[in-house]
């Protein structure tokens, strides 16, 4: 076993390692356990290659993701979070709807500490929206 992994720290992993082209869309998000729980650090996941469609029009919108965390208890496993986001590719939603209902699938996996964000789609019909969601544990 490598130096400082923990075999339980993959029990629960069933996306990563499996071959690219076996790879399909998924909006199951796998965790692992922070092995650092006592100490506060912002995790950043960033993307340019998300994708949706308008739910009125079918256009595709294109945005860059910007997700940050301090996690408690739970990591995020990246790819199951690139199969996450994937996900939303054909899927019709309004762009404040798509990153908000991100915010709260992840903050249900995670139960982090903290969590933003950042959504910015690109320009269409000459505006570019912005979307900025934030949780705070209590």
């Amino acid at each position: 076993m490598a130096r400082g992994k923990k075999k339980n720290d993959f029990s629960g992993l069933t996306l990563l390692g499996r071959e690219s082209r076996d790879a399909k869309p998924s909006k199951k998000l796998e965790t692992f356990p922070n092995r650092h729980p006592q100490r506060d650090y912002v995790v950043t996941l960033e993307t340019d290659e998300f994708t949706c469609v308008c739910p009125m029009t079918g256009q595709p919108d294109f945005a860059r993701m910007k997700i940050q965390y301090i996690p408690d208890e739970r990591i995020v496993e990246s790819k199951s979070l690139k199969l996450y986001l994937w996900s939303y590719r054909d899927e019709g939603a309004f762009h404040e709807h798509v990153a908000n209902r991100i915010l709260d699938d992840l903050t249900a996996a995670l139960a982090p500490r903290w969590f933003k964000i950042t959504a910015e789609f690109a320009v269409r019909g000459g505006i570019a929206i912005t979307i900025e969601a934030e949780y705070k544990k209590s």
